[in-house]
């Protein structure tokens, strides 16, 4: 039996005096499979992620990610997990404005130590691959909102990530651009990319999902596939 991508065990996690982000949580899920989070604001899945990706450590329980125990990481350790093992896509980008956007997508690889001919190659195969590469000595504030997520996910992708986390990939995206990035996620699923997208979004987890874990006040709620998803769950 394959070890999981992901495996939460009892998981706790409180911030000062307020009420526990997450409550007991226990998770797993395949390498391979694509998983929507689903909640609203305050609903612990944000904190979800930064578990995940080592921003973050639980009070109690455990997280391995890739058969590594992400809450025994150190500060360095945290870093080179989310370099080699985790890509991650954000709402609002994260780009480097002042760079072009193939040495955006480049950024990762040299700071992982890639030869610059090596990664100068591999930044071009996923440009092209998503759509992109006729952008690439483009700045990104010339860009649209969909182009900008394209090349981010580029950039999320140049270490060949296990694991792809994406935090709200279309919340800044107007309908089109949306639909366009929600595909973009599911062609790379069905490619064999383990995807988990934190989102209040049903249509997104719909679209580019197959399994849907519902969180509300910290706790998992609903775990069920996503085309099983009732329009009260998005509320």
């Amino acid at each position: 039996m394959t070890t999981p991508m992901i495996e939460l065990r009892e998981v706790s996690r409180r911030y000062d005096d307020g009420p526990p982000a997450l409550r007991h949580v226990s998770l797993t899920v395949r390498s391979g499979e694509a998983v929507a989070v689903l909640g609203p604001s305050g609903s612990g899945k944000s904190t979800l992620l930064n578990l995940l990706a080592g921003l973050d450590r639980p009070d109690t329980g455990t997280v391995t990610v890739a058969g590594v125990r992400v809450d025994e990481l150190g500060e360095t350790g945290a870093a080179l997990h989310r370099r080699n093992r985790v890509g991650m896509v954000f709402q609002f980008f994260n780009l480097l404005d002042d760079l072009t956007v193939a040495d955006n997508v480049v950024l990762p690889a040299r700071l992982a130590g890639m030869g610059r001919a090596e990664a100068d190659r591999r930044a071009a195969e996923l440009l092209e691959s998503l759509g992109i590469d006729r952008h690439a000595r483009v700045h990104p504030g010339r860009l649209s909102g969909g182009e900008r997520q394209r090349v981010a996910v580029a950039r999320a992708l140049m270490n060949r990530p296990a694991l792809l986390l994406a935090d709200e990939p279309t919340g800044a995206l107007d309908t089109a651009a949306g639909q366009d990035v929600s595909g973009l996620l599911a062609d790379l699923n069905a490619e064999g990319q383990t995807v988990v997208v934190v989102t209040h979004d049903l249509a997104l987890a719909r679209s580019c999902t197959s399994r849907t874990v519902r969180i509300a006040d910290g706790r998992i709620t609903e775990d069920v596939p996503s085309r099983n998803l009732a329009p009260e769950t998005a509320r």
